[in-house]
């Protein structure tokens, strides 16, 4: 069973160009959703929220706008960067079967936070968690999940009717795969390599070994 762990963590992509657009059954989606919403949070404020978006007028909007903000980013690359750059497929939000958008509320749980008196961001962790937990729980599903981060979180919220004060964090496109690559996109195509594990770890302070 650990051994299975493992190798979720291990299979788990940013998927963008293998949905297969076929729909998530339901008790699948209520299995991923129950995973995320089990993920450990400061003070037990849980400051997550999941927006289900299936609507097609939706998602083209949103689609029109991460490639709005693609071009933007394209623009302020050298030339060898944006060649790269040009050839990496960004978003499946129109391919995918629908999106789960995850938020972060940073009154739930106040006044008072256990916890988070001291790293005022310990909230907006606790929502990144939950994202880690419905990703390697999609994953064991046989689920793809794309992130999209090419986005204005004022647009999204406008979009979603997202209350004041309620962030956006993450637009993660969800559904079944043709399969899931095994190396991951932005290495695949040139963008950057993994560092590795040696150079990440430090023994009792920075630069330890």
């Amino acid at each position: 069973m650990i051994h299975d762990l493992y190798e979720v963590i291990h299979r788990r992509r940013d998927v963008r160009g293998e949905f297969t657009g076929e729909p998530v059954p339901g008790d699948v989606l209520d299995r991923v959703l129950s995973a995320a919403h089990a993920a450990p949070s400061v003070g037990l404020s849980q400051p997550w929220d999941f927006v289900i978006v299936r609507s097609d007028d939706v998602r083209k909007a949103f689609h029109q706008h991460v490639h709005a903000e693609r071009d933007t980013f394209a623009a302020s690359l050298a030339a060898e960067a944006a060649g790269r750059f040009a050839r990496i497929k960004i978003d499946g939000v129109l391919e995918s079967s629908l999106s789960i958008v995850v938020t972060y509320d940073a009154s739930r749980g106040g006044p008072a936070v256990l916890g988070r008196h001291a790293i005022a961001d310990a909230g907006l962790y606790s929502s990144c968690l939950a994202i880690q937990n419905l990703w390697l729980a999609a994953t064991a599903e046989g689920l793809g999940v794309g992130w999209v981060s090419f986005y204005r979180e004022e647009f999204l919220r406008e979009l979603l009717g997202i209350p004041d004060g309620v962030r956006p964090v993450a637009w993660l496109c969800v559904g079944p795969v043709t399969h899931l690559e095994r190396v991951p996109d932005l290495e695949r195509h040139g963008w950057r390599q993994r560092r590795p594990l040696s150079e990440a770890v430090h023994a009792d302070r920075w630069g330890g070994s």
